[in-house]
């Protein structure tokens, strides 16, 4: 008990920060994206489970990689229940996979790092949830992804600043 952090969750549903496939898509290497405010995955983990909700139920457990966020803690309660983060160094510095109650269901999000340009974080949350997306978590966010998404989000009639 001892472990255990308690998380107050917002009051606005930041949801525009998620997309996911359709349910039944081919999952690929990721279910969908995430674009999270900060790495403090303790502060950002109320609202992306409430978001998920519908689709998973209750959230148990959530994996992360070590290496890419604030340590949250072994236990935290959220919304009146525990939700175990487990940290893998194993696991792709780029996603997080939230699992259901008996951990029938899971999804694993891509998450988009949280100082990218709007435009391009949009880009890169609806290219990896698109029903037959199955890029690796390289290819949505690594350079060429990253300048693929800068490309349709342009051609889509987004601008970036120009550098000062």
């Amino acid at each position: 008990m001892g472990n255990e952090t308690p998380v107050k969750t917002g009051s606005e549903r930041r949801t525009s920060r998620l997309s996911v496939k359709p349910a039944g898509s081919p999952a690929g290497f990721v279910d969908g994206a995430w674009w999270p405010r900060t790495a403090d995955l303790a502060a950002e983990l109320p609202d992306l489970l409430a978001a998920l909700a519908g689709r998973l139920g209750l959230a148990e457990r959530v994996t992360f990689n070590l290496a890419a966020w604030d340590p949250p803690g072994r236990r935290l309660i959220i919304e009146g229940r525990v939700v175990r983060p487990e940290g893998f160094r194993s696991q792709h510095p780029d996603t997080l996979t939230v699992i259901g109650s008996g951990g029938r269901r899971r999804l694993t999000l891509l998450t988009v790092p949280p100082g990218t340009e709007a435009g391009i974080a949009g880009q890169v949350l609806r290219t990896a949830s698109e029903p037959g997306n199955v890029e690796s978590p390289e290819a949505l966010l690594g350079a060429d992804g990253m300048a693929s998404a800068r490309q349709r989000w342009e051609a889509e009639g987004g601008r970036l600043r120009a550098s000062a």
